[in-house]
């Protein structure tokens, strides 16, 4: 029976820091990741207790997002005075 080795969409390589390079499989209890573009290799073994979510683009904050400040939008009713 063959593996299915998926690849994931906006990780970066850890190694080379392409981007959607990383695919990524499970087999055995232990969860595997490696890079098409170079020589990453990672294993890991699943901890039932400890799944951590793979940092991708879509889950993290952009620097140019930390520093936005962000403040409520009052709609006004034209038909009411406003105070």
């Amino acid at each position: 029976m063959s593996t299915v080795k998926r690849f994931i969409a906006g990780v970066t390589c850890p190694r080379c820091a392409a981007m959607d390079r990383i695919r990524a499989w499970e087999q055995n209890g232990i969860r595997y990741r490696e890079c098409v573009s170079c020589d990453f290799f990672e294993q890991l073994p699943i901890e039932e207790d400890a799944l951590t979510e793979m940092t991708t683009r879509v889950n993290q904050v952009r620097e140019d997002q930390k520093q936005q400040d962000v403040q409520p939008v009052r709609i006004l009713d034209p038909g009411k005075p406003s105070h």
